[in-house]
């Protein structure tokens, strides 16, 4: 664990722009964070915990470990104002290899995030309008294709479309809630007793397993990480957007899980697949599919234009460090890293096109969390180097919190490996598989030696 040696980059074609604020931090982080697992997860969850209070508590639970997390990626970002993430944190703090695992699987993930979302954002599609598995499918290659060419004409653009993406995100979400009490109150059978809770360790594996889902749904508060240098004033914004953006997420979950549970019994979302549609269609009737359609389908499009503004960015940083392609730094006069927008692209098409991403999906959850963990370990490190030189906004209740989170973050990573051992040693395989291609590229991307 030793600081980057990595020489400085050449310099570059253009400049990251730095023009975007809190709201932009806001909104892009909300683009990352809610998805349509809200609709979906709420059935895991309730299938375990058949009792409204224990349902509710692991919601506030999860909120509140979100909420701990943001403290240390708001020291963090604070401290290394930098865009490209979970990357720039790792390499400052453990080096070069560190640092080249944590940003290659990010960007992975990310591609593979934009691929979901367009194949999912299809298959709404193929039931809104009525079109064939061809015509879903050619949905989602153009939804990738046009959000990428979006992101290509500048950051004013991207975020803008962001901020309208996720103000309809929000507006949908609370809408779905605000239904439920409007609409809801006359639904036969809301009420019913609680089903049967279970005692003892058959109580905790139920409370750890749904714990494990919602920290997922709740994953992605530290969105605006990505654009550290972009922020006009990163000190106060970075932070705010952090902690505004997770307030504004535990509001949004807890309303809409109040409202599922105004309208239908525990037992009857745990048997949905779609707690949201199930919802929808006890309040809106035959035409409830088409408004959870609409709903999902906006909070899709959401999730694509956010990290299609997020991936580029995390190669970027790594060009510039030389752990990838020095070509790869160009960024136009709109502030568009063009070389890495155009691998993101790519790379999500391969997702949309292979149909294979499901297991690659399952394999980069256990990578994301071990990003998590370098990441906590990264604000124990640079605390350490530097003791006189305090971040310009501290992690509260540092080390305690910092270290709940890297051990959460630790215990998960065991759990997995014993729950999931196929997949989990999978993900150990690309770990080990990344040293040789670390080698690899360091040598490509180093420069000619003199004659």
């Amino acid at each position: 664990m030793r600081p980057s040696t990595s020489p400085p980059a050449p310099a570059r074609s253009g400049s990251l722009l730095r023009i975007l604020g809190v709201g932009f931090g806001v909104a892009v982080t909300i683009g990352a964070t809610i998805g349509g697992s809200i609709l979906i997860t709420p059935a895991q969850v309730a299938a375990q915990l058949p009792d409204p209070w224990l349902y509710l508590s692991v919601w506030v639970a999860g909120g509140l470990y979100a909420l701990v997390c943001a403290g240390s990626f708001a020291e963090l970002a604070t401290r290394l104002p930098r865009s490209g993430g979970l990357y720039v944190f790792a390499h400052r703090a453990l080096g070069d290899y560190a640092g080249f695992v944590v940003g290659w699987m990010d960007w992975l993930q990310s591609c593979g995030t934009i691929g979901t979302a367009a194949l999912l954002a299809g298959s709404v599609s193929a039931g809104l309008f009525a079109l064939s598995a061809p015509g879903a499918a050619r949905v989602s290659l153009a939804l990738v294709v046009l959000f990428g060419m979006l992101q290509w004409a500048g950051i004013r653009w991207g975020s803008r479309a962001q901020g309208l993406a996720s103000l309809l995100k929000v507006a949908a979400v609370f809408g779905l809630g605000a239904a439920a009490f409007t609409l809801g109150g006359d639904v036969p059978g809301a009420a019913a007793a609680p089903g049967a809770v279970p005692a003892g360790m058959g109580l905790l594996t139920a409370l750890i397993a749904s714990f494990q889902v919602v920290i997922y749904v709740y994953d992605g508060y530290y969105g605006s990480v990505y654009f550290g240098e972009e922020v006009r004033r990163p000190e106060r914004d970075l932070p705010r957007s952090i902690y505004g953006s997770v307030f504004l997420t535990i509001g949004l979950y807890l309303f809409v899980n109040l409202g599922y549970l105004y309208v239908m019994p525990l037992a009857q979302m745990a048997g949905e697949a779609s707690v949201g549609g199930a919802a929808a269609r006890v309040l809106f009737g035959a035409a409830g599919e088409t408004v959870i359609g609409i709903m999902t389908l906006v909070i899709f499009l959401g999730t694509l234009n956010a990290y299609f503004l997020s991936g580029p960015r995390i190669l970027l940083a790594m060009s510039r460090d030389g752990l990838f392609s020095r070509r790869a730094t160009q960024v136009n006069a709109s502030g568009t890293p063009t070389v890495t927008l155009a691998m993101c692209l790519v790379a999500s098409l391969l997702f949309v096109l292979s149909g294979t991403f499901q297991k690659a999906i399952a394999i980069l959850t256990f990578l994301i969390v071990a990003n998590y963990v370098v990441t906590f370990l990264a604000v124990f490190v640079l605390r350490r180097r530097a003791p006189e030189e305090p971040p310009p906004h501290p992690a509260w209740g540092y080390p305690w919190t910092t270290g709940l989170a890297l051990i959460s973050g630790v215990a998960f990573l065991v759990a997995a490996v014993a729950g999931d051992t196929t997949n989990s040693l999978y993900a150990l395989g690309a770990l080990a598989a990344s040293y040789p291609a670390f080698r690899l590229v360091r040598r490509l991307s180093a420069p000619a030696p003199l004659a």
